[in-house]
């Protein structure tokens, strides 16, 4: 088993504390940090549960993953400090606001993370498990649906990249069911 490297995994973690801080998570005084953790988390599960080629790559893109597209951190901010492929997953991971709608941003990011390597599908993946927690207070059923939905997306686009994590997410989305 290939285990990432925890000198690496320590200094992306400073680095998004750093970038993140001060940012809590929407509708609650939670550090958004705790976010960045437990996509961080999913990842490191999923190395002791599946042999994975690039370790590194699935751990830094996983604590980097909001780096660009929540922070003003850039894509050559990453790509000095952790390298090209780090950044291009991030960059993959970033949704381009520039594109007028939700659903062509979404398919736009899943298009750029299929011309990365597996590990970044798995972050999205990742990611989405972490998300599909009990939604915020103020969303209405459309909303949830509408995210269900879209979670639905993601794991028949990226969820061949690891049996581990689609089948943790079919079982989130399902659960989700709960909200509507």
């Amino acid at each position: 088993m290939k285990i990432w490297n925890q000198d690496k995994y320590l200094e992306a973690w400073n680095f998004a504390s750093s970038i993140h801080n001060g940012q809590t998570l929407p509708g609650s005084d939670i550090p958004y940090i705790n976010h960045i953790g437990l996509v961080a988390m999913e990842a490191t599960a999923t190395v002791s549960h599946e042999e994975i080629n690039h370790p590194d790559t699935l751990v830094l893109c996983a604590l980097l993953h909001d780096s660009i597209e929540d922070t003003s951190t850039t894509y050559e901010d990453i790509k000095k400090v952790f390298g090209a492929v780090i950044a291009d997953g991030v960059l993959a991971l970033t949704k381009n606001t520039e594109l007028p709608s939700k659903p062509e941003q979404m398919k736009d990011s899943l298009n750029r993370i299929k011309q990365q390597p597996k590990e970044v599908w798995m972050v999205k993946l990742c990611d989405r498990i972490t998300n599909l927690q009990p939604p915020p207070k103020h969303w209405n059923k459309a909303k949830i649906a509408k995210y269900q939905t879209e979670a639905t997306l993601i794991l028949n686009e990226l969820g061949e990249a690891s049996p581990f994590l689609a089948e943790r997410l079919k079982t989130k989305i399902t659960n989700y069911s709960k909200y509507l």
